[in-house]
């Protein structure tokens, strides 16, 4: 991890991490977005085995387990939005100091996104520990479900605040075109988690059985560890940014610029949480079983949407270096090319989990109603790979170059007038089977990703104000 790592990012200046003069050719830039792009695709990747892992873990321990784990996860992404707005301000604010060869001021931002990102998880997830049993019982009637899941939601808020300072650093790092140190920090946390479970779920070493509160307790101290470690290099100097401030002072005009920028974000994803929450109600009238089926296929289709993660990350980082350097023509250039890309292999993702969906599902539960629903879920996004692919790579352009507000647009159209609204008129309307509910996908992704690509080659992003 030592060294400057954004020189990956540029073939011209590999000390500065400034973009080159000249255009690089299609070859060079598809060489430079690859390299930006693998180490997050790895990251994101130990992410979803973690996950995965740690679902075939709880599924030992049956279907309402598997659901209360699951409907945890769905509050914790909720909370969590706190990170996507810090993270978004901090990324475009970030990649347009380093392409403007500002690399002071990129790490003054970095070091008030921490702060303020630290702040406002705490002040989030209090009443979230307060209320837990009352918000899984929104999900669910069952007493099973809503027994695990109360005491899983309240151990793992205790991660938020660790969680959202080392989203910030990964994602200050990745502006700067360092992804690959937090792929090495992101391993760490990954490898703590899966022996936490192991010894916490289970109760080996001596400790007693824990169960889904042991997951949760696995969660809070990987996360705690991997923000030690993020924060030990950042003071140390051993990465491209450094945190060189001894005397903490609150910037509010440097948090409000990160602020302006990323509450846009925000308000992106606590609509879609909201909407998620919803989508899930209407799951929930098919039964436990529909719900769990969901859960187990999230976990399983998150790897498929890797490339999406990597190119989106990719391209913001190189959106907004170019724009600080002063060359659009650069940023347009990568944001299209990086879309290319996810396209094909979200393709390949795809086809690869339509057919092999059966006995992917068996591998978590045996309840053979579950492992229905699951496949038929896990189908149903397979097909929606090249959509998302769309989705994901424009989205992480235009939030690279800091336009961050007509994605909520986008939302508000795919998610809540496609997705919402067809699964309502299947639920309770025309009461149609299950699999209804998760064709209302498609639509969703065929409106955002349509929307996204239409503003990327409208050229509006380039005038972005940061």
């Amino acid at each position: 991890m030592d060294g400057d790592p954004s020189s990956v990012a540029w073939t011209a200046d590999t000390q500065t991490g400034a973009p080159p003069a000249a255009l690089p050719s299609q070859s060079e830039l598809v060489r430079i977005i690859w390299a930006l792009a693998w180490p997050v695709i790895v990251t994101f990747l130990l992410e979803s085995l973690v996950g995965l892992i740690d679902t075939l873990m709880v599924g030992r321990l049956g279907a309402a387990a598997v659901a209360a784990v699951g409907i945890g996860a769905q509050v914790l992404s909720a909370v969590s939005v706190v990170m996507t707005a810090i993270g978004t301000g901090t990324l475009a604010l970030v990649a347009r100091h380093i392409g403007a060869q500002q690399r002071h001021d990129a790490e003054h931002i970095l070091l008030q996104s921490i702060v303020a990102a630290c702040g406002l998880s705490i002040v989030i997830i209090m009443p979230v520990i307060a209320l837990a049993p009352h918000i899984v019982h929104m999900f669910t009637a069952d007493a099973a479900v809503v027994a695990q899941g109360g005491p899983f939601v309240r151990l793992v808020m205790f991660s938020i605040p660790q969680g959202a300072m080392l989203f910030v650093i990964g994602s200050a790092l990745r502006a700067a075109g360092d992804t690959r140190t937090p792929l090495a920090i992101g391993a760490s946390v990954n490898v703590i988690n899966i022996a936490g479970n192991y010894v916490l779920i289970f109760g080996k070493l001596g400790l007693p059985a824990l169960g889904v509160r042991g997951s949760a307790l696995a969660t809070t101290l990987a996360f705690t560890a991997g923000t030690l470690i993020g924060l030990t290099l950042l003071v140390r100097g051993r990465l491209v940014l450094k945190i060189r401030q001894r005397v903490l002072r609150i910037d509010t005009h440097a948090v409000r610029r990160v602020l302006a920028i990323g509450y846009p974000a925000a308000g992106e994803q606590i609509l879609m949480q909201i909407g998620f929450f919803f989508y899930l109600i209407f799951a929930s009238h098919y039964g436990t079983s529909a719900l769990a089926g969901y859960f187990i296929g999230v976990r399983i289709l998150a790897l498929s949407f890797l490339p999406g993660f990597g190119f989106a990350a990719a391209a913001g980082a190189l959106v907004g270096q170019s724009l600080g350097a002063g060359n659009p023509t650069l940023a347009d250039r990568s944001g299209w090319i990086a879309n290319r890309l996810a396209i094909y292999l979200m393709s390949v993702c795809g086809v690869v989990l339509f057919v092999t969906a059966q006995p992917i599902a068996a591998l978590f539960v045996a309840d053979p109603t579950v492992v229905a629903d699951a496949v038929s879920f896990i189908r149903t996004l397979a097909a929606a790979q090249p959509l998302m692919a769309v989705d994901f790579t424009m989205g992480g352009a235009l939030r690279g170059a800091g336009d961050t507000r007509f994605p909520l647009v986008a939302v508000f159209v795919g998610f809540y007038g496609c997705r919402l609204g067809f699964a309502y008129l299947a639920t309770f309307i025309l009461h149609l089977t299950l699999p209804w509910v998760w064709f209302a996908l498609i639509g969703d992704y065929i409106a955002r990703a349509s929307l996204k690509a239409w503003r990327f080659r409208s050229g509006r992003w380039k005038q972005a104000v940061v």
